[in-house]
């Protein structure tokens, strides 16, 4: 009777089993499975070897068939089976070809998850190996479809599950994409708490990214802590590829810790370089809501200031050693050759309304050749296209500079509000030349509020309404600057040989009324002991032109004083200070009738007794 049974079992055509399999699989996972020919290997672990087998795909897909391959070797554990779980401690694939497909509407589960209406359950997988595979992904809601070569690689040891190798490229979110790398460890694949080792290396467009550590549960990818450098030109080519929001930037290189907890991920204490700044801190996105919210602490020890064009619709600075990629560099030398400077490249209205944000980020030191900021504390606060800076401070030549933006782009024009206060920056400080620099004194301070609509800075500026007022109190200017301004030739000639005096200041302020982006002067004057200067005129934001007259009243006798009205006039980029050439031309015309008496009278043309007045400083500038 045993031998009966044991040549019962060594002649027996396990193809019989094929129709009861395939359709156990099917109750457990929904999907038909086909078996061309079936053998199996009995045991406490039982091997179920079969030949050209498919496995069908999901019911919206357009592809009939999930994976197929030449021969399947699974090794399954009986008794388990027999409680409806289904446990395979390994698979051996011999040229496999699978695809995963997300689904057609947003939110349903790809053609990965094998969960039945029925209630079936997840298959758990603990050790795989390829020979010759292939494996690709379609995403066409997201514009993917990636291609990749798959195989086992060589153990590191004899008893240890062979690394999986992966190579190919495709299109990720419509960008060219590339991948190669692989996993170190593949056991326990699905529903596992052991590590699922990777070593990826992907590119998309101009962005890179390097992936390496552990997912827990890579067929849900719900949980994995990796380390992740990301390196690209431009920040802002992360928007198409994951939906993340980012103003344009330079070329930038961070490394951190990226892992997901379900439907959060984090990059947790990275750090690295935009620009010419550096960059760290820990970002989360929350994407479980209806749009992705972006929660940031940012710090930069150093921040070259130009990296923050961007955020205004500016490229960065492209001289020198500056970074800048090469649309930026593009652009820059577009906006050299324009006659104007204010950034006149629109807002996204899409970018701002797709996503959520709270970023803090600070500075602790500002390079800014041009302008004496200090250090930057700001946070930007964004929902559903209302985006507000609360605050966005900068210390500016030892005092600061506090302010709000609020931008609403939930409308067709965004509407812009800012509002600004300026208090102790020092004169002093203010000039980049030392030498200037020595010549004066004292703390400015005002305010400025503006509101416009547009969906550009210029156009923002160029509609806005509101008031731009500073002032300073008492400090000091150095003669030579005041004579300067006042086209004082002998004064100047002296003090720019000699040495220079200090001339105590009483006051200064300029306050402007701006009704569409039209600056007109309400009042304006400087005065010191030595000089009394009261200005007028207006500053047109919407035609970036300059028309301002100052008037300068000497408190002093001087010879060969061509004093006379100086105007400002020209453009933001191109300004002229010229003086009144009529009020110049008339002394001249009495200079050269004099002299052709006498040399002496000549001189006296030009003396002036100075009948400017102090001016009463109280209540006209912001103390």
């Amino acid at each position: 009777m045993l031998v009966a049974a044991i040549v019962l079992l060594l002649l027996w055509d396990w193809n019989w089993f094929k129709g009861p399999v395939e359709r156990a699989v099917q109750a457990r996972t929904g999907r038909v499975l086909q078996i061309g020919n079936l053998d199996v290997d009995l045991g406490r672990t039982t091997t179920i070897r079969g030949d050209r087998i498919t496995f069908a795909n999901a019911r919206w897909a357009r592809q009939a068939q999930m994976a197929s391959a030449d021969r399947v070797e699974i090794d399954i554990r009986l008794w388990p089976l027999l409680r409806g779980s289904v446990q395979l401690p390994e698979i051996r694939l011999s040229h496999p070809d699978v695809l995963l497909e997300t689904a057609p509407r947003k939110g349903e589960p790809g053609n990965w998850n094998f969960l039945d209406g029925g209630g079936g359950q997840l298959v758990q997988l603990h050790s795989l190996r390829i020979n010759e595979g292939r494996l690709r992904f379609i995403d066409t809601l997201g514009r993917s479809n990636i291609d990749l070569a798959v195989r086992s690689g060589e153990a590191r040891q004899a008893d240890a599950a062979p690394p999986v190798r992966v190579q190919g490229k495709g299109r990720w979110r419509g960008a060219a994409f590339t991948l190669s790398g692989g996993t170190e460890s593949p056991l326990e694949l699905s529903n596992s708490d052991h590590p699922f080792r990777i070593h990826l290396d992907a590119r998309a467009g101009a962005t890179h990214a390097i992936a390496r550590g552990s997912l827990t549960n890579p067929f849900q990818l719900q949980v994995f802590d990796l380390q992740f450098q990301l390196s690209g030109q431009d920040l802002d080519d992360l928007y198409p590829l994951i939906g993340i929001a980012i103003p344009s930037s330079p070329p930038y290189q961070l490394d951190g810790r990226l892992k997901r907890d379900h439907e959060r991920w984090r990059y947790e204490k990275f750090s690295g370089r935009v620009g010419d700044s550096d960059l760290a801190g820990d970002v989360e996105i929350d994407v479980a809501g209806e749009r992705p919210r972006l929660t940031a602490n940012l710090l930069s020890k150093r921040l070259d200031f130009d990296d923050l064009a961007g955020f205004i619709g500016a490229p960065p600075k492209t001289g020198g050693d500056e970074s800048a990629n090469a649309a930026q560099k593009a652009q820059a030398a577009q906006l050299a050759a324009k006659s104007t400077v204010l950034p006149d490249t629109p807002y996204n209205l899409g970018k701002l309304r797709a996503m959520d944000a709270d970023v803090r980020w600070k500075a602790q030191r500002i390079n800014a050749p041009k302008l004496p900021l200090d250090d930057m504390d700001a946070h930007l606060l964004l929902d559903n296209g209302l985006l507000r800076l609360e605050p966005l401070n900068f210390g500016v030549a030892g005092g600061d500079i506090r302010s709000t933006v609020r931008m609403d782009a939930r409308r067709a024009q965004i509407n812009t509000t800012f509002n600004a206060s300026l208090r102790g920056v020092q004169l002093g400080q203010l000039f980049p030349d030392a030498k200037l620099a020595e010549q004066a004194s004292g703390g400015i301070s005002g305010n400025i509020r503006l509101s416009g609509n547009g969906n550009s800075i210029a156009a923002m500026l160029g509609s806005s309404n509101g008031d731009v007022a500073v002032g300073m109190g008492r400090g000091h200017i150095g003669n030579l600057l005041m004579e300067l301004a006042g086209l004082d030739v002998a004064e100047s000639l002296k003090f720019l040989f000699t040495d220079d005096k200090q001339i105590p200041l009483r006051c200064a302020f300029a306050d402007f009324g701006v009704h569409d982006g039209l600056m007109r002067s309400r009042a304006l004057a400087f005065d010191t002991t030595d000089t009394l200067v009261i200005g007028e005129g207006t500053i047109s934001l919407k035609q970036e032109q300059l028309d301002l007259l100052l008037r300068p009243r000497p408190k002093d006798v001087s010879i060969l004083a061509l004093r006379s009205p100086l105007r400002v006039g020209g453009s933001f980029k191109d300004p002229s200070f010229r003086p009144d050439f009529k009020a110049l031309g008339i002394r001249g015309a009495i200079a050269l009738t004099l002299a052709s008496i006498a040399p002496p009278a000549a001189l006296s043309a030009t003396i002036e007794t100075g009948p400017g007045k102090d001016v009463q400083c109280g209540g006209h500038y912001a103390r």
